[in-house]
């Protein structure tokens, strides 16, 4: 680590840290409220006495709040709460027998008809467990939670329903209970078994609708090139008080803000933070929304994408495993190692955490970054079911709950991940090569064309696209090689810069979108190639069938489309390296 950045990292503060973080989660702050506004309105205070171009905004998003709900079972009243795009009943609750069904995954829906009952369900109310209840033709849902019950939307519909998603959004009823009540339940059933059915009543208030959310912008010009930025973004909205989600990712952006913006002449490129609202309670309404309206600009001038969320906590020593892209993890190794001493391995996104704007083919790195150790508690294993991996205990017992408040945060571990996050966005913003590794991202691509290969069998042939996958990466190995010579001139950086820029919107939807660039696939965690997921599927389905014909039919233009990319990829990397070449002999 060079002296500038140990500098830098030197003024990272604790009080100015907890004084952000005590004013931003201040008062509960559900999307659009007079609340949350004024915790914009103190964010934006700040950005602009650091010296910031701020803008606050205000834009139309569909969001839903979830107001009550009460649950009976056999006569017997439990606490609950209900979710955000779940159902409203009215006055007439969703009644049925109950039935317990572990963790609702496809297989158990398959082997018992819940149709027209109440199902009982281990984990955290998801898009997903809704989807297939909904399915399954379950009038409502009951999830156990832990110690406490946790707050959730339950759409995976992303952003604000268009005429084409709106009739995606759930048509049920949904509450979550916590563990220990949920344990009370399932000994009813326990006691009831062979005897009678268990009858269960819920009903849930949910107020549904568009409103006006608020979106502040701050930006702090490069001297080199300006038109080009690195975004680093939030969100402010919060379940009840949210010191750790996300007040303290908040105070982070704005200590980030206040530490660079005392090395204005040292950016590179523009820095520009983003404070979205609609996250929790809007499927990212607020980010999808800065997507749609500024899509060609973030294409166009967008290097990185930089995401924040609950930082901070007490107990929160891994440092090791958050998401992050193929081709940002070396950013972020570097940063984990110098700040923490810790290894990070990082884990392929999932669909949350404000990632709107992949269609863009913009790089993105981290949605949170410091967890808890690995436990059995019920909270932590719902974490790990929403997010994968289960190689921690996720963000802690009170994410997501009216305990989420400022003794949770331990100030030296909040220092401790704003400094990771200050070298990051502070190398993204003045290295003179963009620090995106294009040849990470093709290696996770082969590696999956490969998997793909010997999934379909002879179905399909995929070795013409592992074939253009090697050319691509011997082309990257030269770029990336001349990128590391001691003497570059302006022109050669910009050809390099201009390559890497270019690949990131080949290989960004190319590695994460399933559907259309200018919209937003639903919040369902993406395979490696989206666009060929479907190959798992010829593994059962018999040979000259009508099904396989049609997913043969499907795969073979999807794998015309990834194929084409490839090309475009590589066409893109020998136009570098010509204008290299070009540098060079002049």
């Amino acid at each position: 680590m060079n002296e500038a950045r140990k500098q830098l990292l030197e003024e990272v503060n604790a009080e100015s840290l907890m004084e952000f973080t005590k004013n931003i989660s201040r008062e509960v702050r559900s999307s659009g409220s007079e609340e949350e506004l004024r915790a914009f309105e103190y964010a934006k205070e700040k950005l602009d006495e650091f010296g910031f171009e701020t803008n606050l905004q205000f834009c139309d998003a569909y969001i839903s709040l979830p107001v009550r709900a009460s649950l009976t079972i056999d006569g017997r009243s439990f606490a609950c709460i209900t979710h955000a795009m779940g159902l409203s009943t009215g006055e007439r609750a969703a009644e049925g027998q109950l039935v317990y069904l572990g963790k609702g995954t496809a297989e158990d829906y398959r082997s018992t008809d819940v149709a027209g009952k109440v199902v009982l369900l281990d984990g955290i109310a998801t898009g997903p467990l809704v989807d297939r209840a909904q399915a399954a033709g379950a009038v409502a849902a009951i999830c156990i939670n832990g110690a406490y019950t946790n707050e959730m939307i339950v759409s995976s519909v992303w952003g604000s329903p268009t005429t084409e998603t709106i009739s995606s959004l759930p048509q049920l009823v949904v509450v979550s209970c916590n563990y220990e009540d949920g344990n009370k339940i399932k000994d009813l059933l326990r006691q009831a078994e062979g005897k009678q059915a268990v009858h269960a009543a819920v009903q849930t208030e949910v107020d549904t609708g568009w409103r006006k959310i608020p979106i502040l912008t701050g930006e702090l010009k490069g001297s080199v090139e300006p038109d080009k930025f690195v975004l680093f973004s939030g969100h402010i909205d919060s379940w009840h008080y949210g010191a750790m989600d996300n007040g303290t990712a908040n105070a982070t952006m704005l200590e980030v803000a206040r530490i660079l913006s005392k090395r204005k002449s040292e950016l590179r490129r523009t820095l520009r933070l983003a404070f979205w609202s609609g996250h929790s309670h809007g499927r990212y309404a607020a980010s999808t929304w800065y997507c749609d309206h500024h899509w060609e600009e973030l294409h166009d001038h967008g290097v990185l994408h930089v995401n924040i969320d609950s930082v901070g906590a007490k107990g929160a020593v891994i440092l090791t495993e958050n998401n992050c892209m193929a081709e940002t993890k070396a950013l972020v190794q570097e940063a984990v190692y110098e700040v923490a001493g810790q290894h990070f391995e990082g884990s392929r996104f999932s669909r949350a955490g404000d990632q709107s704007f992949w269609g863009t083919g913009m790089p993105s790195l981290l949605m949170g970054l410091s967890e808890q150790p690995p436990n059995d508690a019920p909270e932590a294993q719902a974490f790990a079911q929403l997010f994968g991996g289960g190689k921690t205990g996720g963000y802690g017992w009170w994410w997501h709950t009216t305990e989420d408040t400022l003794d949770k945060i331990d100030p030296q571990n909040l220092v401790r991940d704003c400094k990771v996050y200050a070298d990051i966005v502070y190398q993204a913003c003045t290295l003179p090569i963009l620090p995106i590794n294009q040849l990470n991202a093709v290696h996770e691509i082969r590696e999956a064309l490969v998997r793909y290969q010997e999934m379909a069998n002879e179905a399909l042939d995929f070795s013409p696209l592992v074939e253009r996958a090697d050319t691509l990466r011997e082309k990257l190995e030269q770029l990336y090689r001349h990128a590391q010579r001691d003497s570059l001139s302006p022109n050669e950086i910009t050809a390099i810069n201009d390559g890497i820029l270019k690949l990131s919107r080949i290989l960004v939807p190319l590695n994460y979108v399933r559907g259309d660039l200018f919209h937003h696939d639903p919040a369902v965690k993406p395979v490696v190639i989206p666009l060929l997921e479907k190959v798992e599927k010829l593994v059962g389905v018999e040979l000259h069938t009508p099904d396989y014909y049609l997913l043969t039919t499907e795969l073979t233009r999807n794998r015309n489309k990834v194929h084409f990319a490839l090309r475009q990829a590589i066409e893109e990397t020998s136009r570098a390296l010509s204008l290299l070449a070009c540098e060079t002999q002049e």
